[in-house]
Order: C-alpha cells, then structure tokens, then sequence
C-alpha cells in the first residue's frame, strides 16, 4: 500500500498510484458495508458516496473538492458504526494522498 504522494509507481500500469489506493479502500469499505448486517437510516447515503468514489477514481484523477464532500458525507453517515472505523479510515488516507483542495 502506498502511503505517500511521493513513492514511486511500481507495476507497469499507468493507473495513479493515488487512484489506486483510493480504489483500494473503497472496495474494501463498500465490502465491509455490505457484509454488515445492522441497519441504520443513513446507510443508503453512505452507500451512494462510496459509489459516486468508486466512479471518480474509475475516472482517471479525481476531483479533490467533490472527493472530500463524498468522504464527508461517508463519515457521517457511518461515523457511530465502530466495526467499520478502520476501513473508513483506509478510505480518509487515501483521500488525504491527493492534497488539500485549492482554497480561494
């Protein structure tokens, strides 16, 4: 797993290493999501961000202002299920690999 912005990409594909990793993380939350069989009344939200994710970074490079609204959204809506903090984590890092938004 990648953890900073800097490592180089080692596979001769030409995905972003970024794009990679966040992938990574939202297939592991949205299959941690699925397998979870509590309800709760904002999961359809969560849901529908991690999806609107997946399809940013099938994209090519995401759009940095669109993924930290998603990753908020995310987190508030799973934010009080303890069983998926980890991954909801994996899935903030991820996000964090592409910077900060341009402020202005």
């Amino acid at each position: 797993m990648l953890r900073s912005v800097g490592q180089k990409q080692v596979t001769g594909s030409a995905e972003d290493p970024r794009v990679a990793e966040l992938r990574m993380a939202v297939s592991r939350l949205r299959r941690e999501l699925a397998g979870l069989r509590a309800e709760f009344p904002d999961r359809p939200i969560a849901e529908d961000e991690l999806a609107a994710l997946d399809a940013m970074a099938v994209g090519g490079v995401p759009e940095i202002p669109r993924m930290r609204r998603s990753l908020l959204l995310i987190a508030g809506a799973i934010g009080s299920v303890s069983a998926l903090a980890a991954a909801l984590r994996e899935v903030r890092n991820a996000v964090d690999l592409f910077g900060e938004p341009p402020r202005g």
